[in-house]
């Protein structure tokens, strides 16, 4: 019998991302998936009120949380995994091919050799096809690359959790014009989530509220294949991957994503602090 984890969104309007906290409806145990850290970048402050409110959750509640899980290395906000993580415990965890984007940006950072590329600042690598469990949920790590190269789903229960392989029907896909990502194999991606049972949960990690409507994070499977405007059930590869590159084209680079690779990179740890014990983040010129 599958599954039925309880799945409690939180929305940061300013990057338009969800953060969920996952529960074992048969236990205390949960896990967080994409948790969100605030910068405001002008500025160089951090904020983590958004952190803190899934932290009170968490406590009132009188759970146990046992994963942090990333979907993959986001562009568009920072992580909070450390700092939940030092109030609550558990570990965090993220797609093995992180070792790709640490070689691909601590070149981009010039991060030099004191910033490990091998992902030991993770907790926990996920292979394709790993099993684990939080609580009695039995859960499957599958890699889905294209938006970037080191992607995860992660399917917890009758729920899947397809980080930015995705949008809401009305929405379509991901881009994928980052350094590793490829249309093409986006593409593949999004077909091995829609061959999960069409009744399987799917959990947006944005929302852009196309056309005004109010925000949503939740679709199903089937509704994916019947009407999402990118690649719905008859889209081939080659139309998907002309549609994908072109509208690619036009798009800008996110607002957050220098800030947010250097951290995300770094499982959510900001770089250290320099001589004068002040932490920087930096500003490539010309190389995105």
């Amino acid at each position: 019998m599958t599954s039925k984890p309880e799945v409690i969104p939180f929305f940061d309007e300013d990057t338009n991302t969800f953060s969920y906290v996952v529960r074992d409806p048969a236990s205390s145990a949960c896990a967080v998936v994409d948790s969100v850290m605030e910068i405001d970048y002008a500025a160089g402050r951090l904020s983590l009120a958004g952190a803190d409110k899934i932290i009170d959750y968490i406590r009132q509640h009188k759970l146990e949380l046992q994963w942090h899980i990333e979907t993959h290395v986001h562009a568009d906000h920072l992580s909070a995994a450390p700092y939940i993580q030092e109030k609550l415990g558990g570990k965090i965890g993220i797609g093995e091919h992180i070792v790709t984007v640490q070689e691909t940006f601590g070149k981009i950072f010039n991060a030099g050799t004191e910033f490990a590329r091998d992902g030991s600042q993770f907790d926990h690598l996920f292979t394709d096809g790993e099993q684990y469990m939080i609580g009695s949920l039995v859960c499957h790590a599958l890699y889905t690359p294209g938006h970037t190269p080191a992607c995860m789903s992660h399917v917890i229960g009758d729920a899947c959790f397809v980080g930015d392989t995705l949008f809401m029907p009305d929405g379509g896909t991901a881009r994928a014009d980052f350094p590793g990502g490829d249309a093409g194999v986006l593409y593949q991606s999004i077909q091995r989530l829609l061959s999960l049972p069409e009744a399987t949960r799917l959990f947006m990690c944005h929302d852009y509220m196309p056309n005004g409507r109010e925000v949503e994070y939740e679709t199903t499977v089937a509704a994916e294949k019947a009407t999402n405007v990118h690649v719905h059930t008859g889209v081939s590869e080659a139309d998907f991957v002309a549609m994908r590159e072109a509208r690619d084209a036009t798009l800008g680079m996110p607002r957050l994503i220098l800030p947010s690779l250097q951290v995300n990179m770094r499982a959510g740890h900001l770089p250290e602090p320099e001589g004068n014990d002040v932490v920087y983040l930096k500003l490539p010129i010309n190389l995105l």
